[in-house]
């Protein structure tokens, strides 16, 4: 008897809780995800790291072993400068591009990654006073352009998915759920195949150093607003229709980016999805809800009042003037 009370009593807590008991597990969970990420890049990425550094130590002792008239600090304070440059988009090798960082159709390009957030890092403001204007056209900029992605992603996915669905589900009887699953699978399907597998195609085209793999990687970064920096395109030696490609770029990320954010608004519209987030939720509790519900009802009530009295308002400018004693006595008699 004290067993099934205990056991009864628990599994009350656990229910009146349930919302902490969720959202304390997604934060484990979320903890544990970067952990093994952690784990899976350190153990992945950090023999290579450790080859590239031998080699280099090698080349470097190499290096000052043929050039005896050379000092190893002065190696150092050119390598650091050569560096410092390249950090800024600068870069002193032959076979680097001749091309300007910032004509306007690559400024263009960078203020693209500023406002969406992608901020690749391989060109970067040199003065103070280009550093400084970055950052009030970003505190700008970026709010305008989530204005600008919402207004425009909420459009489309009115004419493709709300539509869609509701086309099906009107004219052919099907079920509203099953029509959002499938079509967003499709538009997902639709979205990958233009905006990755196709661009990636054609980057490792136009770019010699890039294979299938390379440009992928590129686009998923890219198009998801990590923006690593260690693949931009039109950098290249003597690329071709360099100022014609950098603003084909532009366009790509901007029209795959509002592709992307469709994608996520037609996923985060399923019915599933809703009732999966709100696990994580705070619940309102019900004098919360009686507040607001009497609240709404004031702000109706007040503006059925308003609309009601809005007819007599015209009525009354509408009719001639009157003068205050007539208002006083209807009857046409004055006050004595």
């Amino acid at each position: 008897m004290l067993q099934s009370l205990a056991g009864s009593s628990c599994v009350r807590l656990v229910e009146r809780h349930r919302s902490a008991w969720c959202f304390g597990f997604l934060v484990l969970g979320y903890l544990l995800y970067l952990v093994f990420g952690a784990v899976v890049f350190s153990s992945v990425e950090l023999p290579y790291e450790d080859l590239l550094r031998q080699e280099l130590r090698k080349l470097k002792r190499r290096f000052l072993e043929e050039h005896e008239c050379l000092s190893e600090q002065q190696l150092e304070q050119f390598l650091g400068r050569v560096l410092e440059a390249s950090n800024y988009g600068v870069s002193v090798l032959s076979n680097a591009s001749g091309n300007w960082n910032w004509d306007f159709t690559s400024a263009l390009f960078f203020a693209s990654t500023v406002l969406s957030t992608t901020g690749y890092g391989h060109t970067v403001p040199l003065s103070d006073g280009g550093k400084a204007f970055c950052i009030i056209y970003s505190v700008i900029g970026i709010p305008f352009t989530l204005l600008f992605l919402t207004a425009v992603v909420q459009r489309v996915t009115i004419h493709v998915t709300r539509r869609p669905v509701l086309y099906f589900h009107v004219r052919w009887g099907f079920s509203k759920q099953v029509v959002a699953i499938v079509h967003a699978v499709l538009l997902g399907f639709v979205t990958v195949s233009c905006f990755f597998f196709i661009p990636a195609a054609v980057f490792s085209i136009l770019e010699d150093d890039w294979n299938f793999l390379e440009s992928f990687y590129f686009c998923f970064i890219s198009l998801s607003t990590i923006g690593l920096g260690d693949y931009v395109p039109g950098e290249g030696y003597n690329q071709k229709f360099r100022e014609l490609y950098k603003i084909g770029i532009t366009c790509y990320l901007l029209l795959g980016l509002i592709a992307m954010l469709v994608v996520l608004e037609t996923f985060c519209e399923l019915h599933e999805l809703k009732k999966f987030r709100k696990m994580f939720y705070v619940k309102k509790d019900k004098d919360e809800d009686r507040v607001h519900i009497i609240e709404h009802d004031q702000l109706s009530f007040s503006s059925i009042a308003d609309q009601a009295a809005g007819p007599k308002e015209d009525r009354r400018q509408d009719e001639p003037f009157v003068g205050p004693q007539s208002l006083a006595h209807p009857d046409g008699s004055a006050g004595n």
